[in-house]
């Protein structure tokens, strides 16, 4: 059971509703966010919401059998909308294209970047500064001195920035930088992070496990909704599978299903999704049909010399044709509602 509680609740009005709910035998824990006040019943007994839903201080009352409540389409019909500011939404209304490279490599590149982002009137920068690597070896990115000057140059063109956050001490340094916080797949179920962007007043963008199931995804997403955050996006980047002819196996299924299970906006990752810069603009193309309310892909001038995933970047030429392609691809989508 799901309980929203007035804005104008009074003490003694909550007071009275946790205690009929707990003599039932009902367990709950409070979540107040950045929008609304809730109180999230667990337990196997059995209790008249009606009666419930008639007290005073109740907004709103739902009977929500998933683990994942808060989260969940069966109390919450109306699909939840991202906004940025400066007219950015992330919406079933309003498709959403990121771009950027997979990793921020210095200032040339960043200016670059968003030169091209403003011309194909993109409004949303992707860029890793910093990177979870496979190899120690490898480019690990540029650090917070490097988002300073990301977000710098972005803000001055009206770009917002979106960039991996990896762990709990990194969050307070990126704040003032960061329009949204992305999780990658590699933390997808690092509880400790998901709890602590709970507590932030910035949109989560949550990726999928590398071989996570749609409701571990959505468990991840209840955590920092229960956290306090509600200003959550999912994001289908592909599963590991045994196919070897591509990177990893983009699962868009898991869009309609998504849709199905949670309001949340959802959108896909062709890039990570197959790993072949030749396949990025099919998929990206079938997420459109299959339902995301956006893509994240990444993009750089010479993908040739990108230090970090080259081989799965689109350059500046092939993602305008892409965006293009995208754009129409939704118009037509809209028109056959």
């Amino acid at each position: 059971m799901l309980i929203q509680l007035k804005e104008d609740i009074s003490a003694q009005q909550k007071s009275g509703i946790v205690e009929k709910i707990t003599g039932a035998g009902l367990h709950i824990k409070e979540v107040k966010t950045q929008l609304n006040s809730y109180l999230v019943c667990i337990g196997d007994e059995e209790l008249d919401i009606r009666a419930i839903g008639n007290m005073e201080g109740v907004g709103d009352i739902h009977h929500v059998t998933d683990n994942y409540k808060l989260v969940s389409r069966k109390w919450k019909v109306k699909d939840t909308r991202i906004d940025l500011g400066d007219d950015v939404v992330i919406s079933r209304e309003e498709f959403a294209i990121m771009a950027g490279p997979c990793a921020i490599e210095g200032e040339d590149q960043i200016r670059n970047t968003v030169d091209h982002l403003v011309k194909n009137n993109i409004r949303i920068m992707r860029g890793g500064v910093f990177k979870p690597r496979s190899s120690p070896y490898s480019f690990r990115g540029v650090g917070i001195e490097g988002l300073k000057i990301f977000s710098k140059i972005c803000r001055e063109q009206g770009i917002k920035v979106i960039t991996e956050v990896m762990h709990v001490g990194q969050i307070d340094d990126m704040l003032d930088h960061v329009d949204i916080f992305q999780v990658g797949a590699r933390n997808s179920q690092n509880f400790n992070l998901l709890d602590a962007l709970g507590s932030v007043d910035k949109p989560v963008l949550l990726k999928r496990g590398m071989s996570g199931t749609i409701d571990e995804l959505l468990y991840s997403a209840e955590y920092v909704f229960s956290g306090g955050n509600e200003k959550i996006i999912l994001c289908e980047r592909g599963i590991r599978t045994h196919e070897k002819a591509y990177r990893n196996t983009l699962d868009l299924n898991a869009v309609p299903i998504l849709k199905d299970k949670t309001h949340l906006p959802v959108i896909v990752d062709p890039s990570h999704g197959l790993g072949l810069r030749r396949y990025i603009e099919p998929m990206g193309l079938a997420a459109v049909m299959a339902g995301a309310d956006g893509v994240i892909t990444e993009v750089h001038e010479h993908p040739e010399k990108a230090l970090s995933d080259g081989q799965q970047t689109l350059n500046f030429i092939e993602a305008e044709q892409y965006y293009k392609h995208l754009r129409e691809t939704w118009k037509l989508k809209i028109s056959l509602k």
